[in-house]
Parts: structure tokens; C-alpha cells; sequence
């Protein structure tokens, strides 16, 4: 399959700038592959779409302040650092800008805080650096000094960040917001439970593997990075419980679908640990999730592959189209989309 399968027309006002004053009054597409139909209501009004016993899947990673600001030792060139893997205490895969600046041995002066020597290469055009700094815990200093990686197509400083996090977030890690989840608000979360859906949580710290771009002409040639996910004991026995009683599995958000499909065994899931690279693109066989929340993803992206496989190919782009057509708000602090069913086969 070729990645120009997956382009479609964006006119750029279209892209959200700034969330709603209420996180859930966006508007959410429902869409059904199976009866192939396309509805229209409030993420409000979400229990309307699914039934008490579904289990919903939630990703609780919190976005740190993984953007980092520092000079080059003893030049003085600015440099740019986007944290994206913690590999051990004080050491991290990254993102560097300008990457010809940060050759191996390198050294980095964050503010006269923190420094940060690059000590390797990666396979992605990263770098592995390793900080150092006098006193302090590392959490609190980057607190200081880090700010929060919005995406490149918003260019509007949120004058709230924590816009930028889901109500439930709580392990941090993500260089980038689980955005499907932004939409929730601690009274839906509450009125949905009353309603007899089964909330429930697992992590996955969104790195680069979520957002990468697909370089290569065939989807089949892309690679992948991986990033580190969890699911405890307790959520895949919920999950199982749910799946035997024939209630769906509603994920909330493409990294939510990667970490229960990661989990999968022998048709089950069972509880996961360690880091993830699958890539999920049309002709993969689901083996967890039944329905899908999520946002509208960039043309040619990843993401809009994995709910391609999920809905179909030409029902998604149809999809995009009408969107387009209705002037959704799109991409990380856009309106929401939830696919209901698998595709036919």
C-alpha cells in the first residue's frame, strides 16, 4: 500500500489553535462501518452510543515539560532538546534541533542548571544524552526549565496547559498528550460509570512512535520506534470479563488500541510491560478493541492508517471528507470521532 492511499485535503483554518472553553462540547462523528453510516452528535452525549457493560479504556500518561531550551558548550549556539524516552536515571533518547550541532561528546548548558552530554546516536536521527546536575530531584527541575511540547500546526501558546492534559492523567512520561482523551471531564467520566460502563486505565508514554512521519513510499517499509506501555493484572481480567459477556471494548485513543493489540495472546489479553512498536495499517486483524474514540489525524499519518484498519479504508476518507465539508475542528485539540463497530471482513 502506498502512503499517497492515505492523503486527503485539509484546508489549514481548520485546524483547532485553542481547545473549547469545555472540553466536552465537541462535536463527535459516529461512525458505523458495518451498516456504513455517519452520524453526528455532542462528546456530552456519549452515552447514547455505548451500552452499560462496555468496558472503556483510558490512557493515564501525563505530558511533562519535555522541551528544552539550552546552549552549546562553549559556543553559546542555541539548541533544542524534545525528551522522549527515559532509558535509565538521567538518561534519554531525544529529539535534537539543530541535529548538526549535537555530535556525539557534545555538552549542553541548560540555565546553569542542568547539563547534558550526547552520548550516542539513534537508529531514528535522535540522540541518547545523559544530564547531569548538582542537586535536586530531575522531575522538579525540568519543571523549571521544560516547556510543554505542543504540536508544530499550533501556533497559539494555551494559556491554560493543563488543556493539554486529560483529567485522569497521572504517570508522566508523554512527550504529547493521549488527545482522544481530552475530551473527558470528571462528570462525564462519573456519569458513564453510573450508566454502567466499566471505566478502566493503562499507560502508554507517548514518544515518538505515535507522531513520526512515514518517510518511505510503501506503509509496509515503515519502522515503528517504540514506546514503553503497561496494562496491570487487574485491567486485562476486566477486559476478559468484558469480552465474555459480549460487551464491547471501547479505546479511548489510537495509543490505548496499540497497547491492548501489544497485549494480545492466544486471543486474550494479559498484563504487559515493556516497551511496543506495533504498527497497525489496513489488513490487520483485530484481536481486542471493538470501538475506537479518537481525534482527526494528519493525511498520510500513522494514525489515520490504524483507523483505516479499523473502519475502512475509503469509509474513513469518505469520513475526512464530510468533516471537511461540515468544518470540523481537527488534529490534537480538534472534535472527536467514534468508530463503533469493526469493519465488515
Amino acid at each position: 500500500m502506498k502512503v499517497e492511499e492515505f492523503d486527503y485535503h485539509l484546508p489549514e483554518e481548520l485546524i483547532a489553535q485553542e481547545p473549547l472553553p469545555e472540553r466536552d462540547m465537541s462535536r463527535l462523528m459516529v461512525l458505523d462501518p458495518k451498516r456504513g453510516e455517519i452520524k453526528e452528535g455532542i462528546f456530552k452525549n456519549l452515552k447514547k452510543f455505548i451500552d452499560p457493560g462496555d468496558i472503556l479504556i483510558l490512557n493515564n500518561s501525563r505530558v511533562i515539560p519535555a522541551r528544552l531550551y539550552g546552549e552549546k558548550i562553549p559556543t553559546g549556539t542555541e539548541i533544542e532538546l524534545l525528551l522522549l524516552n527515559e532509558l535509565a536515571e538521567g538518561r534519554w533518547e531525544v529529539l535534537v534541533r539543530p541535529g548538526r550541532r549535537a555530535k556525539k561528546g557534545v555538552k549542553i548548558d541548560f540555565n546553569n542548571i542542568l547539563e547534558a552530554e550526547v552520548i550516542d546516536y539513534t537508529d531514528f536521527g535522535g540522540r541518547i544524552v545523559e544530564f547531569d546536575w548538582e542537586s535536586g530531584e530531575f522531575e522538579d527541575i525540568l519543571n523549571k526549565l521544560g516547556e510543554m511540547p505542543l504540536p508544530p500546526y499550533i501556533n497559539k501558546k494555551l494559556e491554560n496547559p493543563e488543556r493539554y492534559q486529560t483529567v485522569y492523567s497521572e504517570k508522566r512520561g508523554s512527550a504529547a498528550a493521549p488527545t482522544a482523551g481530552l475530551h473527558f471531564t470528571d462528570q462525564l467520566l462519573e456519569e458513564l460509570a453510573d450508566y454502567g460502563v466499566i471505566i478502566d486505565y493503562i499507560t502508554l508514554h507517548v514518544g515518538l512512535g505515535t507522531f513520526r512521519p512515514v518517510k518511505s513510499e510503501n506503509i509496509e517499509d515503515h519502522d515503528m520506534h517504540a514506546e514503553y506501555a503497561e496494562i496491570s493484572d487487574e485491567t486485562a481480567a476486566k477486559i476478559e470479563e468484558c469480552k465474555n459477556r459480549g460487551n464491547k471494548v471501547v479505546a479511548v485513543g489510537t495509543t490505548v488500541t496499540r497497547t491492548l493489540e501489544s497485549a494480545a495472546e492466544n486471543g486474550k489479553v494479559k498484563a504487559f510491560k515493556g516497551w511496543t512498536d506495533i504498527f497497525i495499517y489496513p489488513g490487520y486483524e483485530f484481536k481486542v478493541i471493538d470501538a475506537l474514540i479518537t481525534n482527526f489525524h494528519l493525511p498520510k499519518s500513522t494514525l489515520l492508517m490504524l483507523v483505516s484498519a479499523l473502519a475502512g479504508k475509503k469509509f474513513i476518507l469518505n469520513a475526512y471528507k464530510k468533516a471537511v465539508e461540515e468544518e470540523y475542528r481537527f488534529f490534537s485539540l480538534g472534535d472527536a470521532m467514534l468508530i463503533l463497530n469493526r469493519k465488515e471482513d
